[in-house]
């Protein structure tokens, strides 16, 4: 609702401690309180500097111009009256197509306003912050939806920045409005957070960005860890404000949304019943926080980048497991300056931390077949004993390199998405290395390697493998057959399109290198082929 004349009392004023303003209701500090330059336009009486603070930047400038040229002398008589009546009018139609989102509580009340204006003092001011008539309906006006949802975007990501930095408000007036449409569908959603269909891609939008955040304050919600822990929700959320601003966003596939897809598979794996009903609170706690973590900071550049380019990580990390040894020194970095472990006795959140690190070193794919062969192993003499705390751990480890590379096992739309996304990566590195007259890594070449081709060796050298095994030891699950059949799709779609794309005469030649990588995942997939 727009601000009235009548709203404000005769002895309303605005303080501002900090820049020690003190301005009376409807007096401009720069004009006599009757100024025939400023009376026609009937300003809000809220000003400062002989601005109304109550007003949108467009109105601003309108009632700006109107003074600027009254003060020149303006137009005469009539003219003049018309020119400013029609002024007027342009403010008024202002006020009233944004008022919608004013209405945000008609609770609010005048006692709110030296705190809310105050706020609005800042670069960017809030959209919420506004002195509202206390018996004003919500429903008194009608505004553009999308308008309303345009304006609250920028204050979705206002709030969750200062909120997730532990900057919450201390003033007990200060208002925060969130778009009841945007989180009211995230929370629908992540009433499905354990289906394989999750889209996180969707859910990142509905979250404007803060899809990690919002994922694992939910899942530590779900199984109680912050009450079986005790820690604090300030240090949480900072710790996880710091997590998601570590990961690069401009890194197409190694970001915070790659994080929270992660998360998103680990959950869905923790709910597996041969694994839930043996599960701990500290094997929860370990395995969400290693899936959030396991790729913090990445660079956007994979291990051999960073060995031949002689970069410090590769000097600090020996050259072994450098890119996982980094994600898990800066979680455990973190985790220090944030403080969520720090009530904990010093000997459990070191332990805690190594842990961490033994699931987040497992992510390295250099070390794919030694993990493989040792979980075959432990299933062809079914000696999974998961009352043992060393077997648990082991099954975490294998969960969260299955959830590390399922995106082939989703469902295809989402699935080619990561894939792009993954490639894109890869070959931004080889642009990198031709720049810099390097040897262009191996995937890396856009010209020599495309998408179709890695994603059909990945999946057969690399996701076929796991899952297969996986497959055995859930003794299959719904959720791993499911898996299976998205896998073998995805595998079979990625087939037609390479095929599709390639010239008859490399077709023939391509295709007699194909048996190696597709007897690796045992596939079959071959008369899928068109």
């Amino acid at each position: 609702m727009p601000v009235l004349e009548g709203l404000w009392g005769p002895d309303l004023r605005m303080r501002d401690a900090g820049l020690g303003v003190g301005v009376e209701a409807g007096v401009c500090p720069d004009e006599a309180p009757h100024s025939p330059v400023w009376g026609p336009l009937r300003t809000p009486p809220v000003t400062c500097g002989g601005l109304s603070l109550a007003l949108e930047l467009p109105a601003l400038i309108r009632q700006l111009r109107a003074a600027w040229r009254a003060r020149r002398g303006g137009p005469r008589g009539p003219e003049r009256s018309t020119w400013v009546e029609s002024d007027k009018e342009e403010v008024k139609q202002d006020i009233e197509d944004r008022s919608a989102h004013l209405e945000a509580d008609g609770r609010l009340n005048t006692g709110h306003a030296g705190v809310l204006l105050v706020e609005r003092r800042g670069s960017y001011p809030l959209i919420d912050l506004r002195i509202l008539k206390a018996s004003a309906q919500q429903g008194e006006v009608e505004a553009s939806r999308r308008k309303v949802k345009r304006q609250l975007s920028f204050q979705r990501y206002c709030h969750a920045s200062r909120l997730l930095r532990g900057l919450v408000p201390h003033t007990p007036g200060s208002l925060h409005l969130l778009d009841d449409d945007y989180l009211g569908q995230a929370a629908h959603m992540l009433s499905k957070v354990g289906s394989w269909n999750f889209d996180i891609f969707l859910f990142d939008r509905l979250t404007n960005g803060n899809s990690l955040v919002t994922l694992m304050c939910h899942l530590f919600s779900v199984y109680g860890l912050v009450h079986h822990f005790q820690l604090d929700v300030i240090k949480l959320h900072r710790f996880l404000g710091m997590v998601q601003e570590d990961y690069h966003s401009q890194n197409p596939y190694h970001n915070a949304l790659h994080a929270a897809d992660v998360t998103q598979a680990m959950y869905c794996y923790l709910k597996e019943p041969k694994l839930a009903e043996q599960l701990n609170p500290l094997d929860v706690f370990l395995g969400l926080t290693a899936a959030a973590t396991h790729d913090v900071d990445h660079p956007g550049v994979n291990q051999a980048f960073l060995i031949k380019t002689r970069h410090h990580l590769a000097s600090l990390y020996q050259d072994t497991s450098v890119l996982e040894s980094h994600h898990w020194r800066s979680t455990v970095g973190m985790l220090r300056e944030s403080g969520l472990l720090s009530h904990l006795p010093a000997d459990v959140s070191q332990d805690m931390e190594q842990q961490l690190g033994s699931l987040i070193l497992a992510t390295d794919i250099s070390r794919q077949n030694e993990f493989l062969s040792t979980f075959r192993e432990h299933l062809d003499n079914q000696d999974l004993d998961l009352q043992l705390a060393s077997h648990r751990h082991f099954i975490l480890q294998i969960a969260l390199k299955c959830a590390d590379v399922c995106n082939p096992c989703r469902v295809w739309e989402l699935s080619k998405q990561w894939s792009e996304r993954v490639c894109e990566e890869f070959y931004r590195q080889g642009d990198l290395e031709r720049k810099f007259d390097m040897e262009i890594s191996p995937l890396c070449n856009q010209q020599a390697d495309s998408v179709p081709a890695i994603q059909i060796g990945f999946i057969s050298c690399i996701v076929e493998p796991l899952f297969e095994e996986w497959h055995r030891f859930t003794k299959p699950s719904p959720l791993s057959r499911t898996m299976m059949g998205h896998l073998h799709k995805s595998k079979a779609g990625w087939s037609r399109l390479r095929y599709a794309h390639t010239p008859s005469d490399t077709q023939t030649h391509t295709h007699t290198e194909e048996p190696e990588p597709e007897g690796g995942g045992g596939g079959g997939e071959g008369e899928d082929i068109p």
